[in-house]
C-alpha cells in the first residue's frame, strides 16, 4: 500500500462512468477538492480535502467492493500527495493531432453532422465529420484542416455542453491520419468533397440519430442511453409505447395521488393519476411517454410500501381521461424531468436503503432531517455535506420499505422555506 495521500487514484474507469458518478463514491466521506479523469488511461485521481477523508474512504473500499454502473473500480493511494495544474492538464496524455474524438455524454437531443459542424467549425475549418455509436455511447471524429485548429477546439471546448444541461463534450486527440468518407448524410460527411452519394444504392439510409428529431422516442431512448453508460438497464428494451401503469395492492387508508406521485416521478414526468373508487387499492398513473413508464414498472415491480408488495403492471388504457376524479400533473413544477432528464434517467434505481436529500435550506441541521423522517423507521445513519455550495444530506433506514415511507411522504414537502427533493441513493453505505 503506498503512503496516505489525500489523492486517491481510481482504476477501471470505463468510457460510462462520469465525474458526477465518482463523486458520489467519494461524497460522504469529505469535500472533494479537485477530480482528473486519465481517459485514455481508463483510470482518475481524486483530491479529498485532507489526508484523513481519503484514509476513511480506502478503509471502507476495502472491505466492500466499489462499483458504479455494474463496472468493480479499484482505488488506492495515489503517488501524488497534492494534484498540481500539470497533472490535470497533462491528464490526457494524448499526442496533439488534427482528428479529434468526441464522446457526447448525458446525450437528450439527436446529434447530427450538421450539429457538431456549428460547434466545431468557428474553430478552425473542418474536413471530415464521421459519427458512430459505441459502448462508449455517441461518438463522433472530427478532422480539421490543421492540427493547430484541433488543438484550440480541444481546449475551448472541452466538457461544455451542446445544450444548456446535456450534451457534453469529451475531446480527446484521434490517433487516426486520415478519416474515410463514403457517403454525405446525417452521420457522415466530407466537406471537401461535396459529390459523395448520400448513401449506398439500393440500400436504405441506417436510422441513426439524424432521423430521431420528428420522433421524440427515438431521440428520448438516446438520452436514456446515454444516461445509463451507452445502454439501457437490463429487461429496459426501451420499445414500449405505453404510457399509463396500472398499481395495484396499495394501501387504500395511506395513500393519496400526491404520494404516488412523489414516488412515481423519480421514473418520469407525470401527466395524471386516478384513485380506482370502485376498487379503492388500485390507481391509474400516465406517464410522459412509454419509456419512462416502462423504467416505473421495470424498477418498482414488487416494491414494498405501506407495508404491502406493489403490483405494477401495464394499462390496457393508452391514457387517463381528464374528470372529477383525476388529479392533473401535466404543469407540475414538482416533475423531476422538465430540466436536465439525462441527469435524472441516471438516478433511476429499484428502492434502496439510503435517501438523498436535496434543495436543504443552507443552515439545516443534521438533527431537523432526523426529526423529519424518524417516524418513517429506525435511521441507522445519516451524513449533512455541501455539495457546489448547496446542502445536501443522505440518510440510511434499516430496510428499502422504511426508505420508501419517507421519500412517498416527505418528498416536495416544507423545511424551513425550502421544499426538499428526495430521491434513492445508489450508494452502499454512507
Amino acid at each position: 500500500m503506498a503512503e496516505p495521500s489525500k489523492v486517491i487514484h481510481v482504476r477501471n474507469v470505463g468510457h460510462e462512468i462520469s465525474e458526477n458518478d465518482l463523486l458520489q463514491l467519494f461524497q460522504p466521506f469529505g469535500v472533494i477538492t479537485k477530480l482528473v479523469m486519465l481517459r485514455a488511461k481508463n483510470q482518475a485521481l481524486v483530491q479529498m480535502q485532507d489526508v484523513a477523508s481519503a484514509v476513511n474512504a480506502l478503509q471502507f473500499y476495502a472491505n466492500v467492493q466499489p462499483s458504479i454502473r455494474g463496472r468493480n473500480v479499484y482505488v488506492q493511494f495515489s503517488s501524488h500527495q497534492e494534484l498540481t495544474s500539470m497533472d490535470q492538464t497533462q491528464g490526457r496524455g494524448d499526442e496533439p493531432n488534427r482528428i479529434l474524438l468526441v464522446t457526447i455524454h448525458h446525450m437528450m437531443y439527436p446529434i447530427t453532422v450538421d450539429v457538431l459542424y456549428q460547434v466545431f467549425s468557428p474553430h478552425g475549418s473542418v474536413e471530415k465529420i464521421v459519427t458512430f455509436q459505441k459502448s462508449a455511447g455517441f461518438q463522433a471524429l472530427i478532422q480539421y484542416q490543421s492540427r493547430q485548429h484541433a488543438v484550440v477546439a480541444r481546449s475551448t471546448l472541452q466538457g461544455r455542453n451542446i445544450y444548456d444541461g446535456c450534451c457534453q463534450l469529451d475531446i480527446q486527440f484521434s490517433n487516426l491520419d486520415e478519416l474515410q468518407v463514403n457517403y454525405n448524410n446525417d452521420r457522415s460527411r466530407d466537406f471537401t468533397n461535396p459529390n459523395l452519394p448520400t448513401e449506398q444504392k439500393g440500400r436504405p439510409s441506417q436510422p441513426g440519430y439524424g432521423d430521431a428529431v420528428g420522433y421524440p422516442q427515438m431521440a428520448n431512448a438516446a438520452a436514456i442511453a446515454a444516461a445509463f453508460g451507452g445502454g439501457l438497464p437490463p429487461g429496459v428494451t426501451g420499445t414500449n409505447d405505453r404510457c399509463t401503469i396500472l398499481v395495484s395492492n396499495l394501501d387504500p387508508d395511506r395513500i393519496d395521488e400526491d404520494k404516488l406521485f412523489n414516488l412515481f416521478s423519480i421514473y418520469g414526468n407525470i401527466v395524471r393519476i386516478k384513485l380506482l373508487r370502485n376498487k379503492p387499492d388500485h390507481a391509474l398513473i400516465q406517464m410522459g411517454d412509454g419509456f419512462q413508464a416502462e423504467l416505473a414498472v421495470h424498477f418498482l415491480k414488487g416494491a414494498m410500501l405501506f407495508g404491502k408488495r406493489l403490483e405494477v403492471n401495464f394499462s390496457k388504457h393508452p391514457n387517463i381521461t381528464p374528470g372529477a376524479d383525476t388529479h392533473e400533473y401535466a404543469n407540475s413544477n414538482l416533475n423531476r424531468f422538465n430540466r436536465n432528464a439525462a441527469k435524472n434517467y441516471r438516478y433511476c434505481c429499484s428502492p434502496t436503503k439510503i435517501i438523498h436529500l436535496s434543495t436543504l435550506p443552507q443552515d439545516v441541521t443534521e438533527e431537523e432531517i432526523l426529526n423529519l423522517l424518524e417516524e418513517h423507521g429506525t435511521i441507522v445513519n445519516s451524513k449533512v455535506f455541501e455539495m457546489n455550495g448547496k446542502k445536501q444530506a443522505l440518510v440510511q433506514f434499516e430496510t428499502e420499505e422504511q426508505a420508501t415511507d419517507a421519500l412517498v411522504c416527505k418528498h416536495a414537502s416544507p423545511l424551513s422555506g425550502s421544499v426538499i427533493r428526495i430521491s434513492f441513493s445508489q450508494l452502499q453505505n454512507i
